[in-house]
């Protein structure tokens, strides 16, 4: 994040010469980062295994729950109540709090020893409720449910082809990369191959494109978050209650229904993490680059990034205080690497 900000500020042109690369309103560079995280998640994740996930109904209803009805209106509430006076940047927030996450989480979930089929399957979820739910929602909450409270309405109409786009990019691609090279991988060479020789040496990456994404997000969104300080403030402190809330909702969610640490903190984490590049790029499309919506959006990375860091920590000491005895809590500090060069699911 510095760096990216750095970067940003003294090189001449390199936030207009990286936005002047894309298709639409979805930034290349963005888009390279997060296929280099994602592949390598979702090259681990066992396709033979999902069918367990798909069959937990508990798990399933919990998610859809909390991303498509607790999510979307708790920001809603928490951008009425904190920035009651700054509609463009209440709007951008309530946008934020419709883009569910479909990339960033499966990062956040592996780091966190969580079920990765879980993940996998529930990202896959959240993309097609994303084309089809965001923007009948975005259209309730801007406009009818205000109108129901009395309170100012707005105006928006959302692009379906950038959020089928983002979902084609951030989730398809990595998707059915990581899915062919598994299968092709274990009838080529075996599983024990596959996941003793081959993971390990792409696991890295999935670091390195985390950080490429942030710190080439922060160079090109650098000069917003430095000029309006107290701005950006107002937006991050209803992002920062969002974020703890949702987390904290899916994980006391997942010990009330008994799911286990993997399963509850895959829960937690695609409850709480959100789609910024999809927000970002439907609040520049429609309200504009220079607008606060894009601004709220832009925002929502620089709190999401640190705050998860720190609750995939919280979400192991959750691990070792709420689930004694479960094989899948984890034993260990996140910082403490694995031979494939990233945590495993079971911890």
């Amino acid at each position: 994040m510095a760096i990216g900000l750095v970067l940003g500020r003294v090189v001449p042109g390199l936030s207009q010469g990286l936005d002047s690369v894309k298709i639409g309103s979805i930034s290349l560079p963005i888009a390279l980062g997060l296929l280099v995280m994602m592949y390598p998640v979702l090259a681990k994740v066992r396709y033979d295994e999902t069918d367990r996930v798909t069959r937990d109904r508990k798990l399933l209803v919990s998610s859809l729950v909390l991303n498509w009805v607790v999510g979307p209106a708790l920001m809603f509430g928490l951008a009425w109540l904190m920035v009651p006076d700054l509609p463009e940047y209440r709007t951008g927030l309530i946008i934020v709090g419709l883009a569910r996450c479909i990339a960033m989480v499966l990062i956040w979930n592996d780091l966190a020893c969580g079920d990765r089929e879980a993940a996998a399957v529930l990202v896959a979820i959240n993309s097609v409720f994303q084309v089809i739910a965001f923007g009948a929602l975005g259209w309730f909450y801007l406009q009818v449910l205000p109108g129901w409270l009395g309170l100012p309405t707005t105006d928006a109409g959302f692009s379906v082809w950038a959020i089928v786009l983002s979902v084609l990019i951030f989730l398809g691609f990595p998707l059915v990369a990581g899915f062919l090279t598994r299968v092709i991988g274990e009838r080529a060479k075996g599983r024990e191959w596959y996941e003793s020789r081959f993971l390990p040496k792409i696991g890295p990456w999935a670091l390195y494109g985390l950080l490429f994404t942030i710190a080439v997000l922060f160079a090109l969104q650098g000069d917003a978050i430095v000029s309006a300080p107290v701005d950006v403030l107002r937006i991050a402190l209803p992002l920062l209650v969002y974020f703890l809330l949702t987390f904290g909702a899916g994980m006391a969610l997942g010990i009330r229904l008994k799911l286990g640490y993997a399963k509850s903190t895959t829960l937690a984490f695609t409850a709480a993490g959100n789609n910024f590049e999809l927000a970002i790029a439907v609040a520049i499309a429609t309200f504009g680059v220079s607008s606060g919506q894009a601004l709220a959006g832009v925002v929502g990375p620089l709190i999401e990034v640190p705050v998860l860091v720190a609750l995939v920590y919280v979400a192991l000491w959750a691990g070792r205080r709420f689930f004694p005895g479960d094989p899948t809590a984890p034993n260990r500090d996140p910082t403490a690497a694995d031979r494939d060069g990233a945590v495993s699911s079971s911890g």
